[in-house]
């Protein structure tokens, strides 16, 4: 019968996200057992088949804007699915948005290692809905550059109640924020930026001009970089008014983009918007960087998620599809290609927690405090750019199954550049490490000192490479590319040999900082069990 279906892998529903993740169990093994238990809860759900349908629908039905109401009256409203609602709302009861910010003793210490790691398991399921969560959270930090402001503000975004009503702030439950920094001519060169801020009275500024790409446009408060008087500047701007008339947004148009679709991002020109100056004047730039430092550990998070979900679908995929009388698995050149692929899926996973640990710890050790500083750049760097080659990768593992919408892997083939180009490009993260490299070369000693300290024995050598690209990089701006990649690779290699991960390391080691040049993955060789560190990584289920 030609409906009769066979040798077609099951669903990959049913299962565990956490439980399934040996490297995820071990990097939460100090996180208490409430954290635990929830981490449990939450792996169970993204594998479940209703979660499942919520992300694809989240992408299917795409938001939509309505500029008018019947009358001809500006409304200004995005509509959304309520599958991306019924998203936001978990991962705002979860406190993505808000827990590095909480009061309390719970996880102290551990709050951005236990907040990457409910991130990554909710980004295995859909990063779309992720974007306003990760800038609602990131903007608090530039908030308090204005006690006042953070005190007003950071209340009603902490309640972990996700009101999607259009009301005044004052009158909802709970809220989100978003940015607008972009703007046509400048891009990510935002002192070109033409949006003007004049004075208004009473602290407040009246903000006129455009930005060309301000995602989430139906958060409740942007933070918004304007021309004041004394210069670029940052101001937060409601997006309703106390009165609940609209505050002079004219949203022109929603991006058509390639993915990242549940996630509606607009053109909007400002008319006499009234906002609040954050910070100093004239220090917008210095006043957004510290939102940009949170976005950046959060893209680099993200992506590791995403490469983890499609390859547990490639190997899900293999071990239950039968080829040549054998399983696809058993085929000696597709176990070295995913057991190549799961090294960089372990590392980019090891080195992203690496960076949340440094947050967490940066205020009592000057290691960690170097180490967020300089390695920010470079984890978001590596992490986010290897992920779309490798997608494209677990794709092929299912060939043209992968290749279809109906596939989760499209979509996370479709999501996976946006992390990469968002927040700063790959060149502009190897300028800012070279920027660190010039201003303050004493932090990439505290670095490479722990870099060392953590390769051991086996990384012999590695220190002197960074050393001579360094010195390299300090006066051949082109060489920052190089320089970024080999910092990511020694780091990465360094926090699995820290967390004891034997074999993996030492395959890791010996085929990433060898020098080797590498542009596909399967370049394994048989002195490397390939069967191993698939089945350790991505345990088979019984």
């Amino acid at each position: 019968m030609t409906d009769d279906v066979t040798n077609q892998p099951p669903p990959l529903t049913g299962g565990n996200a956490w439980r399934g993740d040996p490297l995820l169990i071990q990097l939460a093994e100090r996180f208490s057992d409430p954290v635990r238990k929830d981490l449990d809860g939450l792996g169970r759900f993204v594998l479940t088949q209703e979660a499942q349908e919520l992300a694809r629908l989240a992408n299917v039905e795409t938001p939509k804007l309505r500029t008018h109401d019947r009358q001809g009256r500006r409304v200004d409203l995005v509509e959304f699915h309520p599958a991306y609602h019924a998203l936001m709302r978990r991962s705002v009861a979860n406190g993505l948005h808000s827990s590095v910010w909480e009061n309390g003793d719970a996880e102290i210490g551990r709050r951005h290692q236990v907040r990457a790691a409910r991130f990554y398991i909710t980004a295995e399921l859909e990063t779309g809905h992720l974007c306003p969560i990760t800038m609602t959270s990131a903007s608090l930090a530039a908030l308090m550059a204005s006690p006042k402001l953070f005190r007003e503000w950071a209340p009603r975004v902490t309640t972990r109640k996700y009101d999607q009503s259009q009301k005044p702030p004052v009158e909802k439950t709970g809220l989100t924020l978003g940015m607008g920094m972009t703007e046509k001519q400048g891009g990510t060169d935002v002192r070109a930026n033409v949006t003007r801020a004049e004075r208004a009275g009473s602290g407040f500024y009246r903000l006129t001009g455009h930005k060309w790409f301000m995602s989430a446009p139906m958060s409740d408060a942007f933070l918004v970089l304007g021309q004041a008087p004394e210069g670029l500047s940052c101001f937060l701007v409601p997006r309703i008014l106390g009165d609940g008339s609209g505050n002079g947004f004219r949203f022109q148009r929603l991006k058509d983009k390639l993915g990242n679709r549940s996630n509606a991002s607009s053109e909007v020109e400002f008319v006499n918007a009234i906002g609040e100056m954050v910070g100093e004047p004239g220090a917008g730039v210095k006043t957004i960087m510290d939102m940009v430092t949170l976005t950046r550990l959060d893209c680099a998070v993200a992506s590791s998620a995403i490469m983890r979900a499609g390859l547990a679908e490639a190997v899900h995929h293999t071990r239950h599809r039968q080829v040549f009388g054998a399983s696809l698995i058993d085929q000696p050149l597709m176990q070295r290609v995913l057991a190549d692929m799961a090294l960089d899926v372990a590392a980019a996973t090891a080195l992203s927690f690496r960076l949340a640990r440094s947050f967490d710890e940066a205020a009592s050790d000057r290691g960690e405090a170097a180490f967020a500083r300089a390695m920010t750049p470079v984890v978001k760097y590596w992490v986010c750019k290897i992920a779309p080659p490798l997608l494209y990768e677990a794709m092929e593992c299912l060939g043209g199954n992968g290749y279809v919408e109906e596939a989760p892997l499209a979509r996370y083939y479709r999501e996976a550049p946006v992390n990469a180009i968002w927040e700063g490009s790959g060149n502009v993260m190897a300028l800012d490490v070279l920027r660190v490299l010039g201003r303050a070369p004493g932090l990439f000693e505290e670095v490479l000192a722990g870099i060392d300290r953590d390769l051991g024995a086996g990384g012999r050598g590695t220190i002197g490479v960074l050393k001579a690209a360094m010195q390299v990089a300090a006066t051949d701006e082109g060489s920052a590319r190089l320089l970024t990649e080999q910092l990511a690779l020694s780091a990465a290699a360094a926090e699995l040999r820290r967390l004891g991960a034997g074999r993996i390391a030492d395959a890791f080691v010996e085929t990433r900082l060898a020098g080797q040049w590498r542009n596909t993955y399967g370049m394994l060789d048989s002195r490397h069990d390939a069967r191993m560190i698939i089945d350790t990584l991505y345990p088979p289920v019984n």
